[in-house]
């Protein structure tokens, strides 16, 4: 037995917009929101720390006292914050003005 058609060809158009067009913007909408509020990230480059007699023992407790972060606003220097560096620092462009 043949499967039956119905009489009439119905033709629907594909519709030009859809939501699945836009989701991409998603991601870069997240990425500049976190611009905005964090700003651009900077790495450490270099720091300061007290190396109570061990001199350069790379196993020793070392206790920094200020970090150097460079990035695309140039380099920020910033007291360590109970004796670390973290690796990565945001800042803001408006901050360069020291």
């Amino acid at each position: 037995m043949r499967s039956q058609r119905p009489n009439h060809k119905t033709y629907t158009r594909p519709k030009l917009i859809r939501a699945s067009f836009f989701i991409w913007l998603i991601i870069p909408l997240i990425l500049l929101g976190i611009y905005g509020i964090y700003g651009l990230p900077h790495m450490i480059w270099s720091y300061t720390y007290r190396d109570d007699g061990q001199g350069r023992d790379p196993l020793a407790y070392r206790y920094y006292i200020n970090c150097v972060y460079i990035g695309p606003y140039g380099d920020f220097k910033r007291q360590a914050q109970a004796g670390t560096c973290s690796w990565v620092r945001f800042f803001k462009k408006k901050e360069t003005l020291q």
